[in-house]
């Protein structure tokens, strides 16, 4: 069973840093597309960086310039090291990503848990 599990969330102060990585794990014959998501109380899911298993990477304009995504192939892991984190970037951030499992017919996509960020003073 193919799994998402991420890691490094928790509180920072404005104008901090924060490196979140997320890790896929179970039968996984392929992996696609790869990204970061977030959803801030009272607002909709939106899409925070991507990157594709080939290609330019994507960015939401409000991040374009703090955030950097990166993907390690070898060990199926995405990271987003986020700087310079401002209020309104509180939220949970999920992991995102495109498999197709081993032993199937069709690739899915997968969510993790989700990890909170939250930028205080």
């Amino acid at each position: 069973q193919v799994q998402l599990v991420e890691s490094g969330g928790g509180l920072v102060h404005p104008g901090g840093s924060l490196r979140l990585s997320c890790a896929a794990s179970g039968s996984i014959r392929s992996i696609y597309g790869m990204g970061w998501y977030r959803q801030a109380p009272g607002k909709q899911r939106e899409l925070v960086a991507t990157v594709p298993s080939g290609g330019s990477v994507e960015y939401v304009d409000s991040v374009k310039g703090r955030f950097t995504i990166s993907r390690d192939n070898a060990k199926n892991t995405v990271d987003l090291q986020m700087n310079s984190l401002k209020p309104e970037d509180t939220a949970v951030y999920y992991c995102n990503a495109l498999i197709h499992p081993g032993g199937t017919l069709l690739s899915h996509t997968f969510w993790g848990q989700g990890t909170q960020v939250t930028v205080s003073s």
